[in-house]
């Protein structure tokens, strides 16, 4: 990807504004959007960031001058576009956002009719390239209009988890200055939540630093609030809320991957026997929650594409990474981040316990390294090194390099878009050997 804008990603569009991404940029996007998907009708929305109205407006002309009516959602999160793109019936959705990037960048996330994701393999390339070649197929005068549609997303959202399967938990809830303070204050006085609400003022400067607790550094403020309160757990999100972040009541982050198992749990407790998508980073906690509550545990590639592809075809009710990306069948197979949060509320509210008392159990029998990124000069070879090492083992390539043993079992795969690899590293039940392992196969990566 990026053959003709370094701002064409795997995924989406995503660049520093306005050197790779700017409104001309986004004008011709525009137009290659129309042209590619022949579209009548796209809502856009944007997130905080302070170039979203001006990028909007650029890409809302070059629809509009293809013919395409546009619908403006203004400033919302990533999950609120899907939802329009779906409960409306339009043919295509827009979403202004460079997620957890630094605020200099900004992105697009675009989407066909029923929110199906567009990436390098279903259109974005194409896009890429009508884009660069200008040579435009449609014209005409489309229409805009605004459409505030906060109160139909917030019903959406209690008709997955009803406010009356909710309890009054206190829970830290921190915006990180992004856009899900705008949802939350809409979605939390129709609960019996009891919320501690930090950084909830929209703020694109990033005035506490960009929301993106997946780095621990940005995890900072989230725990000492939480140490300082008195509360069953806390939950952070990032700038367009796309990922949500958990937290026990002593403000210790739970891994992403406990989530997924916590989520299957909730969801199967009401639809026994449905399937579960999971990536293969680390799945032995994941496939013994789902296989132990009577759930179908389904194995895919990581990355939004794959997951929400793979859902379809096997009509999974839930998905979930531990890159905390949580896709829900009744969300259109797409990434939630408000869902998992009534979910996890719902589940710790009926136990009547705390949430780090519901993951101990977990961890103790699955510990995890969590990812671990190391720099290299050639991903490849790093993989084939590993993998002679390790070769007694049971091996799949599905996603990058997994090995299996009876005690212990790893992933090592290579990134999109940079000369990084990602190792995780997960034990039965054997905190030290986990430990021992990932410094034995770090010292390997690393050498």
């Amino acid at each position: 990807m990026g053959q003709f804008f370094p701002a064409f990603k795997a995924y989406d569009v995503r660049g520093k504004v306005p050197g790779e991404l700017n409104a001309d940029i986004a004008y011709r996007i525009g137009r290659a959007f129309a042209d590619e998907i022949k579209p009548k009708t796209v809502c856009v929305g944007y997130d905080i960031r302070l170039s979203g109205p001006e990028l909007y407006d650029a890409f809302a002309r070059g629809l509009n001058d293809s013919g395409v009516d546009v619908v403006h959602l203004g400033l919302v999160g990533t999950e609120m576009v899907y939802f329009a793109t779906a409960f409306y019936g339009y043919d295509g959705g827009c979403m202004i956002t460079a997620s957890h990037n630094p605020p200099e960048y900004n992105g697009m996330k675009m989407v066909r009719s029923e929110s199906r994701p567009i990436s390098s393999d279903s259109g974005l390339s194409e896009i890429e390239r009508r884009a660069y070649e200008a040579r435009w197929e449609r014209s005409g005068a489309g229409s805009r209009q605004d459409k505030h549609i906060y109160d139909d997303f917030v019903e959406h959202l209690l008709g997955i988890v009803p406010s009356a399967s909710l309890a009054p938990i206190q829970v830290l809830c921190d915006a990180g200055n992004g856009a899900a303070g705008l949802a939350l204050n809409r979605l939390l006085p129709l609960t019996p939540i009891k919320a501690l609400r930090r950084l909830f003022e929209p703020d694109g400067t990033f005035p506490n630093g960009v929301p993106n607790p997946i780095l621990e550094e940005s995890r900072a403020g989230t725990m000492q609030a939480i140490r300082e309160a008195d509360v069953d757990f806390g939950v952070a999100w990032d700038g367009d809320y796309d990922r949500c972040f958990f937290f026990d009541g002593k403000g210790e982050f739970i891994e992403g991957y406990y989530i997924v198992g916590l989520i299957a749990e909730a969801i199967l407790r009401d639809f026994p026997g449905e399937k579960i998508v999971y990536d293969p980073r680390l799945t032995w906690n994941t496939i013994d929650v789902v296989k132990r509550h009577g759930g179908v545990p389904v194995i895919c590639k990581s990355g939004h594409a794959f997951i929400k592809e793979k859902m379809r075809a096997e009509d999974a009710i839930y998905g979930g990474e531990m890159s905390a990306h949580h896709y829900f069948k009744q969300h259109w197979y797409c990434d939630s981040g408000m869902i998992p949060f009534l979910l996890v509320s719902k589940l710790v509210g009926a136990a009547g316990r705390p949430l780090g008392g519901m993951v101990a159990d977990m961890i103790r029998n699955y510990p995890c390294s969590g990812e671990i990124n190391s720099k290299v000069a050639d991903v490849a070879a790093v993989l084939a090194r590993v993998e002679a090492a390790y070769s007694s083992g049971n091996i799949s390539h599905l996603d990058g390099l997994s090995v299996e043993f009876p005690d212990w079992r790893f992933n090592l795969r290579g990134s999109n878009t940079e000369p990084v690899i990602r190792l995780n590293v997960e034990s039965r039940g054997d905190a030290q050997l986990m430990e021992a392992k990932t410094r034995e196969i770090l010292e390997l990566v690393r050498s």
